[in-house]
């Protein structure tokens, strides 16, 4: 009876800890960088332009981020959506998640065409995004 309980325990904590999310070696610097970085995320032809003023996240995009080509369009819109949806619920919860964190909403509509450099730098933010504050936004764990 002890050893089934003792298995059990010993899953439980192994799972808790395979969610930790492992950091390359230059993550770490990247994150702890204090400098101003803004990438802006635009497609001329839709008038859409998103702007990201995050310290690192432009270096961590062409240093630790996968290349451009590396994942579908059709992937990166749907992870978008999802990844939106999340982060604008987070929003409207300040006392349940740090304003500070989650200060805007993001305007993404699944029916338009943003291309793929839009959805590419977008979606690579939430990757760095999560990373970086240890958040995991629904449910995925932000892997490279």
């Amino acid at each position: 009876m002890y050893s089934g309980l003792a298995i059990l325990v010993l899953s439980f904590i192994m799972a808790c800890q395979s969610g930790k999310v492992a950091y390359t070696s230059g993550e770490s610097d990247i994150f702890n960088s204090k400098g101003n970085d803004t990438v802006a995320i635009a497609n001329d032809s839709l008038e859409y332009e998103i702007i990201i003023i995050e310290p690192g996240f432009d270096a961590w995009l062409h240093s630790v981020a996968r290349p451009e080509g590396y994942y579908s369009q059709q992937f990166l819109e749907n992870r978008n959506q999802i990844y939106v949806i999340s982060w604008n619920q987070r929003v409207t919860q300040p006392f349940r998640y740090d304003p500070d964190l989650y200060t805007l909403q993001i305007d993404y509509d699944p029916q338009t065409d943003y291309g793929y450099e839009v959805n590419y730098k977008l979606y690579n933010y939430f990757i760095y995004f999560q990373r970086k504050y240890n958040q995991r936004l629904a449910g995925f764990i932000p892997r490279i």
